[in-house]
């Protein structure tokens, strides 16, 4: 099953709720036994999205947002350490 294919497959839902996933849907979401899943219904579907392709997609959304502030790597560490370092003093008495 290719990951641009539809495919209707017939799941028996089990006592305790729960669903087992063919290998092949597996394969096509790139997950393993021990992943996470998010499962939402959309319009009566249910859609399954691998939390890791969500973590991925934060993080490159991040990764456009650091490149459109222009701001280097050295400024954001440096502004960093200084917020810290304003926290310890505040948190702790410490100048």
């Amino acid at each position: 099953m290719a990951s641009t294919e539809q495919a209707f497959l017939d799941l028996t839902l089990r006592p305790r709720r729960q669903l087992t996933l063919p290998a092949e849907v597996c394969d096509v979401l790139g997950v393993q036994v021990g992943d996470r899943l998010e499962v939402s219904v959309v319009d009566g579907a249910l859609l399954v999205r691998p939390k890791k392709a969500i973590a991925l997609e934060a993080l490159e959304e991040i990764r456009r947002a650091f490149a459109a502030s222009r701001v280097t790597e050295e400024e954001l560490q440096a502004e960093g350490r200084r917020i810290r370092e304003q926290l310890s003093r505040e948190r702790y008495g410490l100048d």
